[in-house]
């Protein structure tokens, strides 16, 4: 669950040139004038899709491929006033998330950029499993619903996330203590450009919390380095290392075969995005 590390990315205010032709009389035809070409007007919207080969899926800290890899990948879709829409899937480890071996996320929203370095962003994120194994085979499904509301200075963005459904199945016949809509995730993460061979430092730290269920709630850390580059040309390539590591409880974090699913762990990936 986009519950590694999922990425929305955004499409940047357009701007239309119009480039203008001299207008010729009936005179003019006997000599030919110079044609200035008009430039066609910006498209106001913008497709990109992305792909990824990672070492572990990792959410909010949590394992969900037990460390054996993971390939994710999505499209998305933005319009130059700020709506946004798009879909990314993973396979998940059967084992960490009751059986279910896929993970489908549906999402969208809308960003204004108030200025350079100050953006909002609201959206939601619609975590579906097509398998549909519930906890313990008698919980709700774990498909999840979340809104979210983000804020972003220069490389620092502010985020929190709402579950207006059970969260990922918890629910009293698979929890015992009630449903768990309302819980919420808070992170803040910094993405800055060094100063050192184009490196990117990604810092991260979130802390969940799930209704009605404390021994649930943990905090997660990472911090991790990328890097930019193109192959032969073709341009979008990134490749990074992410230390990520959490205090989650681990008899609540484990699972079907005992491994501990919010352990500390190391992540190396490469992605594409075109």
């Amino acid at each position: 669950m986009k519950i590694t590390s999922k990425p929305v990315l955004l499409a940047g205010l357009l701007v239309s040139a119009i480039g203008l032709s001299p207008k010729a009389n009936a005179a003019d035809e006997a000599v030919a004038a110079p044609v200035v070409a008009t430039a066609e007007p910006a498209s106001p919207h913008s497709f990109t899709t992305n792909i990824g080969f990672f070492s572990d899926y990792t959410f909010r800290g949590i394992s969900y491929t037990k460390e054996r890899g993971a390939v994710q990948g999505g499209f998305d879709y933005a319009h130059s006033n700020g709506l946004y829409a798009g879909v990314w899937a993973s396979n998940v480890h059967k084992d960490a998330l009751y059986g279910n071996t896929v993970e489908l996320d549906l999402y969208g929203g809308y960003l204004h950029q108030f200025t350079p370095d100050v953006n909002v962003n609201v959206g939601f994120l619609q975590f579906f499993y097509p398998d549909n194994d519930k906890p313990g085979g008698v919980g709700d499904s774990p498909n999840t619903t979340e809104l979210n509301a983000a804020v972003t200075y220069k490389f620092l963005t502010l985020k929190h996330s709402y579950a207006i459904s059970n969260f990922f199945g918890i629910n009293n016949a698979a929890g015992g203590n009630g449903n768990s809509r309302g819980s919420g995730y808070t992170e803040l993460n910094v993405n800055y450009k060094l100063p050192v061979a184009d490196l990117n430092l990604a810092l991260h730290v979130g802390h969940q919390t799930v209704h009605n269920y404390s021994i649930a709630n943990y905090t997660d850390w990472l911090v991790g380095v990328n890097k930019d580059f193109s192959i032969a040309g073709s341009k979008g390539w990134n490749a990074g290392l992410n230390y990520t590591t959490t205090n989650a409880d681990d008899s609540w974090y484990v699972d079907a075969s005992g491994w501990k699913t919010g352990d500390d762990r190391v992540i190396g990936y490469i992605k594409r995005t075109f």
